[in-house]
């Protein structure tokens, strides 16, 4: 097995005006985090927060320790949130296994050792760093808590399901969950919002090929955009909106770290104020 890491560095809000497509897609999009029989992350330095993909491919691979945390192992100062995208699988760590179906997410706190994936699942991977250890927990489809929230009439009916949250269990920063749209509804997230105090990774799935998603960036008043495709991941600045629309049905994983674990600490921002 391989393991890749690549590290991002943080990028001013000044620095990202003057970026052309190819300079915003090299700083926030992570592409090819889903190859067999290798895990790839991305080590960003916002928030240290990590995202990155493990596909078994009906064996093992094990994610212990990498250069860039400088620990004995990858979790010993960290704690992280996994989400079976794919087939049924498994992850093996702080001595115990979890088999996981599609959609699962099983959450691994600080000290938990080495992490082995194995089976056919699609392994979407978050972490960042904690103060303290947390029992671990696998939390099902149906233990998620789940909110219906949107419109027909504003292309934005869609389902909210939360897993690492205070609703839910105890993390120390780590928040994360997915959203869902119903069919014919592109927005995943209208009014858009920022906040200041935490970062944010999306990763966009469930989606067919030739399908995009046009995901809004930026300052309010400076906004950008990438299109993204299924399985990609966008890292998402504190400084930074996040929106989009899609090119027919898809799945967002929301992952977020930093000051606190308020999912509604958000500042929004209306559409007609967005430049």
């Amino acid at each position: 097995m391989t393991t890749h890491v690549e590290t991002r560095q943080a990028v001013h809000p000044d620095h990202a005006k003057g970026m052309d497509t190819d300079s915003l897609r090299r700083h926030f999009l992570a592409e090819g985090l889903f190859a067999r029989a290798e895990i790839r992350l991305v080590y960003t330095h916002y928030d240290r927060f990590v995202v990155g993909g493990a596909v078994p491919d009906g064996a093992d691979i094990t994610l212990d320790q990498i250069a860039e945390t400088k620990t004995a192992t990858f979790l010993e100062r960290r704690e992280m949130g996994i989400v079976n995208i794919g087939e049924a699988g498994s992850v093996t760590a702080a001595g115990q296994t979890w088999d996981m179906k599609n959609g699962d997410v099983l959450y691994l706190g600080m000290g938990s050792g080495a992490v082995t994936f194995s089976g056919k699942g699609r392994f979407y991977i978050t972490s960042c760093p904690a103060h303290r250890e947390l029992p671990c927990r696998l939390i099902t489809v149906d233990e998620a808590k789940e909110m219906k929230t949107g419109a027909v009439e504003t292309s934005n009916k869609r389902t909210i399901r939360q897993f690492i949250h205070p609703l839910v269990m105890e993390s120390c920063q780590l928040v994360l969950g997915y959203t869902t749209l119903e069919d014919g509804s592109v927005w995943n997230t209208m009014p858009a919002h920022v906040h200041d105090r935490r970062m944010e990774a999306y990763l966009y799935h469930g989606m067919a090929p030739e399908s995009r998603v046009l995901h809004l960036m930026g300052e309010p008043q400076e906004t950008r955009h990438i299109f993204v495709a299924n399985e990609q991941a966008v890292i998402s600045p504190p400084w930074s909106i996040h929106s989009g629309a899609g090119i027919g049905g898809y799945t967002f994983i929301w992952a977020m770290a930093g000051d606190n674990v308020d999912y509604t600490d958000m500042d929004f921002v209306q559409p007609g104020d967005l430049r």
